[in-house]
């Protein structure tokens, strides 16, 4: 019952963070390319949130790839890294349930 809450937090959470950097690169996109205009404050708002939430993990893999100009892919990488994250979560639920550790 315990290890139900445990596996269900962690892939929510996951699950949440995958949205928030889609919905990051969403928005930065849009601010881009003029449709969105930060001075207004709702959209400051949700940009300044996504822009909090996510920087974070895109600067640590930033740091990590080359420099590829205009070109940002860390997106791309955080998002595989969470995937696989949540496929590695899975294979330890399933393991655990074969082998009988889990109920």
């Amino acid at each position: 019952m315990f290890l139900d809450v445990v596996f269900f937090l962690a892939g929510a959470v996951l699950d949440l963070l995958w949205w928030a950097v889609m919905l990051a690169v969403v928005v930065q996109l849009l601010v881009n390319f003029g449709v969105l205009d930060t001075r207004n404050r709702i959209v400051w708002t949700i940009a300044d949130f996504l822009y909090r939430v996510t920087e974070p993990l895109f600067g640590r893999v930033r740091r990590v790839l080359p420099n590829f100009g205009p070109v940002d892919l860390s997106p791309l990488v955080v998002l595989l890294l969470i995937t696989a994250c949540q496929m590695l979560l899975g294979a330890i639920r399933r393991s655990l349930l074969v082998n009988g550790m889990y109920f």
